[in-house]
């Protein structure tokens, strides 16, 4: 089975759906050559106009967090943020491909340095993919990222478990996504219809309660621009998800999946928040860096997702840590600290940040997800027709 070629039809066809005359911005490592070039020809075969690969890499990284200072891998670059405001305004299509060629490329570095970042830049891509790009992230296999999950750098063991959780095995893999999409829009459109003023997380180690923005959207599946067009922003995905209350998260969270954050691994992380605000972390291993990230910004101390996935998910049945958060989250229930999402809220994405600060969306430059759920998690939902499970025993059984 060609994985590589029905990888890059999924990210152009479901992921971003690029449309003829449109521009393409990708974003990839260049441990992913051979993907990304098939990612190119089957955008220009889908009538890209153009496609613009932005290229990253390990190595050249841990030079810069070495050599640069603190306030130079914090300083906004003029250059790029007009480059993006570009990007925005031509309705470009943005690609991100993830997977880590070496997860200890960063060992042993400065966290504060390994966790910096353009607060600016972020802000205003954050801006244009969340309000005027269609955008999807993808992870691409690789011998490093094998050997983080297998011990070694079996590839070909990587491309089954990526290419079962990607639904790559399927007849027509496209297909088996929009029909897994209408599933997650079901059970979004379900939680809208409650009106829930607040959801609680109980399981081992966990015991959770967040408050909700009135009249929040559940997006679940995938989204739709301005133009009408249907995308997915992650492949895999199992999850429904939203944002909210930041001021309104009391109670104890047991990570239950190690997390690679800034390029050190992070293990048994717990986290305790009072008046929706994260006032205290520990971990097995790794709560330095998790420190280091959560002191980036006001925000990054407060909650910008809840979700919600069960053991309905490909990821969660393929029963391995993948050690890559875009799949890792999509295995069980999650959250996530840092910045909220605008089109969680009727409206959101017009409003000014005042306007969406005023609601109880948070603002930061990072967005963290970590996994919570898994066996014996329970979730309920508390509205105006009282509480009611969602997840019974890490199962989906809201009707």
């Amino acid at each position: 089975m060609d994985w590589i070629e029905r990888f890059a039809d999924v990210v152009v066809r479901a992921g971003v759906n690029v449309q003829p005359g449109q521009g393409v911005v990708l974003n990839t490592d260049t441990a992913h050559l051979e993907i990304a070039r098939a990612v190119v020809e089957a955008a220009y075969a889908a009538g890209a106009a153009w496609v613009e690969p932005i290229w990253s890499d390990g190595p050249m990284r841990r030079s810069e967090v070495d050599h640069a200072s603190l306030e130079q891998l914090r300083a906004s670059r003029p250059w790029a943020l007009a480059r993006t405001r570009e990007w925005g305004e031509q309705g470009a299509a943005w690609i991100t491909l993830v997977g880590d060629a070496d997860p200890h490329v960063l060992d042993g570095a400065d966290p504060a340095k390994a966790s910096a970042r353009r607060v600016e830049e972020s802000s205003v891509r954050r801006d244009a993919v969340m309000g005027k790009l269609r955008w999807t992230a993808v992870g691409a296999p690789n011998p490093g990222w094998a050997a983080q999950v297998f011990g070694e750098p079996d590839l070909e063991r990587l491309w089954l478990a990526v290419g079962t959780a990607m639904r790559l095995d399927q007849a027509d893999p496209v297909a088996a996504w929009q029909q897994r999409a209408a599933t997650l829009a079901e059970r979004g459109a379900a939680l809208d219809a409650l009106d829930l003023t607040e959801v609680r997380y109980r399981g081992e180690g966990s015991d959770l309660t967040v408050g909700l923005i009135p009249g929040c959207h559940w997006t679940g599946g995938g989204m739709v621009d301005d133009a009408g067009i249907a995308y997915m922003p992650n492949i895999p995905t199992e999850e429904v998800f939203t944002s909210p209350d930041r001021h309104r998260a009391e109670g104890t969270l047991r990570v239950t999946k190690p997390l690679v954050l800034a390029g050190h691994l992070v293990t048994g992380l717990r986290l305790t928040f009072e008046g929706g605000r994260i006032v205290s972390v520990a971990a097995d291993e790794g709560a330095e860096i998790v420190e280091a990230q959560l002191a980036t910004d006001e925000g990054a101390r407060y909650l910008g997702e809840v979700s919600l996935v069960d053991r309905d998910s490909r990821i969660a049945k393929a029963g391995i840590v993948f050690h890559n958060t875009l799949f890792d989250e999509n295995a069980a229930c999650h959250v996530a600290w840092g910045q909220s999402f605008p089109f969680a809220i009727p409206g959101g994405v017009a409003m000014s940040q005042e306007q969406r600060t005023a609601l109880g969306l948070n603002t930061s430059g990072v967005h963290t997800d970590v996994v919570v759920g898994g066996e014996g998690m329970t979730v309920t939902g508390t509205g105006p027709k009282g509480t009611v499970d969602i997840i019974r025993d890490d199962e989906w059984v809201l009707e």
